[in-house]
């Protein structure tokens, strides 16, 4: 069974080449060259032309590329799982079902399920890692599906951003939602809703939102001793160190894995976010 996942899962590139996974890139366009996230751009030259007054732009996943992935996937009899990124931020899960409605005309025997995550970063990422680790344990397609869809609906992103406006240029979150608060240290608190992103706190400086962050952790997390937890940071390893040792000593999760924001999701929250995935329910029933 082949697992694809795109590049707004901010899972390195040796993740991919270790596991069999396909990438699909979403794209980058720094100074008018446009570049494919992961094999092309490093986060950090993302970065780098963000601080230096740039604004980088994204696209989608081309039409181009899903048609050979899916007609490669239909001439090998596999089957395939493609858990994508959220319908709300791009339209990467769209363009993914139109092309395989096309290639499903010739190649009938595509067999393939295209899963709308409504999830970004690492909590696609979390799903991605899912996916491999039942795939290696020789779990059945179907029950990876209904595992993987079952954690979409429970994943939680709690992040804070240094400025919303670089996601107001973006169009990720609306011109009135992105409050202006620098001068006063003020920093914003978002989660994932349907899909989306929104705004739903704000407080005073760093230390506050991350104990703030700690607090909802811990009323919205199931079981947080039995997870793997994930952390994504734009650019601050420093941040992403504190909020993971407070998470050790809080929860003290199986596993906390720490990645670097990935060029298309950098390019919207720019430098100085840090952002932690967990599940609200972690079994069925």
């Amino acid at each position: 069974m082949r697992i694809f996942a795109d590049s707004a899962s901010d899972l390195p590139k040796s993740f991919f080449e270790q596991n069999d996974v396909t990438l699909l890139p979403l794209r980058v366009l720094v100074d008018d060259v446009e570049y494919e996230d992961i094999l092309t751009i490093d986060p950090l030259e993302v970065y780098k032309a963000i601080q230096n007054g740039k604004q980088p732009k994204t696209s989608q996943v081309s039409p181009e590329f899903f048609k050979e992935k899916w007609e490669e996937l239909a001439v090998s009899g596999e089957e395939g799982i493609y858990i994508a990124f959220s319908s709300e931020l791009s339209g990467t899960h769209d363009t993914a079902v139109m092309i395989q409605k096309q290639v499903l005309e010739t190649n009938p025997n595509l067999n393939l399920t295209i899963i709308d995550s409504k999830c970004a970063s690492l909590g696609l990422g979390l799903l991605v890692q899912e996916a491999v680790k039942l795939r290696y344990e020789n779990i059945d397609r179907k029950k990876i599906i209904q595992r993987i869809q079952f954690m979409a609906k429970h994943m939680e992103h709690l992040f804070t951003v240094d400025d919303l406006d670089y996601m107001a240029r973006g169009g990720r979150v609306s011109k009135t939602s992105a409050f202006v608060g620098g001068l006063l240290n003020i920093k914003p608190l978002l989660h994932v809703e349907g899909g989306k992103l929104v705004p739903i706190e704000k407080h005073r400086g760093r230390k506050k939102v991350l104990r703030r962050m700690m607090e909802l952790m811990a009323e919205r997390g199931d079981k947080l001793a039995e997870q793997t937890i994930a952390i994504s940071h734009s650019n601050d390893p420093e941040i992403a160190m504190e909020l993971k040792s407070m998470i050790e000593e809080l929860f003290r999760p199986k596993h906390i894995g720490v990645y670097l924001i990935g060029s298309t999701i950098g390019s919207h929250v720019g430098p100085g976010t840090v952002s932690v995935y967990f599940l609200n329910q972690l079994k069925e029933g």
